[in-house]
């Protein structure tokens, strides 16, 4: 399986400029306690924005580092909201949050496109990993007027040379404004790893420490991770720089 570090040449700076608007989705904020709850339409909005978000630390003002696009991006992500595609995991429910670095303010309307491996280290749409023509674990949220994107997938699993990560890039009016990976801590990862179907894959070779794109910023885009009914919940706020 090819590692990430061995990057394609950059696509095209407008290849989203089809995209059409999302209809309501359900969102993920910080709840009381600094619990990450489910929430849906306008409670979710204001639990994510204003000067609360703020204070709780759902909405910085950091820019999120740049990292590698990496070998498995595919152009024409589905806009949808569940990613799993029936595929087994332990479910992982996302919360990105994306931010104006130079303001604070949320961008309303961008792009958020994720993509990452399943639980047993495979890349869809890939002939060389068996899954050309397939699209689990991608796809595509616009950002409400508070910035946010929720996805619905599953704890990745992971392969030679690369430790957990998920890709995230951000667009807004068909220009890239952000490519990054977001990274989960390592004590909850081997939690994880014990339970099936992980642990079908004892002996992961890379972690955090030892991985060559975390050690530039990865510290820097944790992914903040919750337990719950069904699995896990995640956020991360993104400060992008739209210039």
């Amino acid at each position: 399986m090819n590692d990430d570090t061995d990057v394609r040449h950059a696509t095209t700076l407008t290849r989203r400029d089809s995209l059409l608007g999302l209809g309501g989705i359900a969102a993920a904020a910080l709840g009381a306690g600094g619990v990450l709850a489910a929430l849906d339409g306008d409670d979710a909005e204001a639990a994510s924005s204003g000067p609360a978000a703020v204070a709780s630390g759902l909405v910085t003002c950091v820019l999120t580092p740049e990292m590698t696009e990496g070998p498995y991006y595919l152009d024409g992500d589905k806009l949808r909201r569940d990613i799993r595609e029936g595929r087994p995991g332990t479910r992982l429910d996302l919360a990105t949050t994306v931010v104006d670095v130079s303001t604070c303010k949320p961008i309303k309307g961008a792009a958020v496109d994720i993509w990452h491996c399943d639980a047993g280290g495979t890349y869809s749409g890939f002939a060389q990993e068996g899954t050309d023509g397939d699209t689990f674990m991608r796809g595509i949220q616009r950002t409400t007027k508070t910035g946010l994107a929720t996805f619905v997938t599953v704890y990745p699993g992971w392969y030679s040379g690369r430790t957990v990560h998920i890709h995230v890039q951000v667009s807004l009016g068909g220009n890239v404004l952000h490519t990054g990976q977001l990274f989960f801590p390592e004590q909850l990862t081997d939690a994880v790893y014990r339970r099936a179907p992980y642990n079908r894959r004892p002996s992961r070779d890379t972690r955090n420490a030892t991985d060559s794109i975390f050690r530039n910023g990865g510290s820097k885009s944790m992914l903040k991770l919750a337990k719950t009914k069904t699995g896990y919940a995640a956020r991360i706020t993104m400060g992008i720089s739209r210039s």
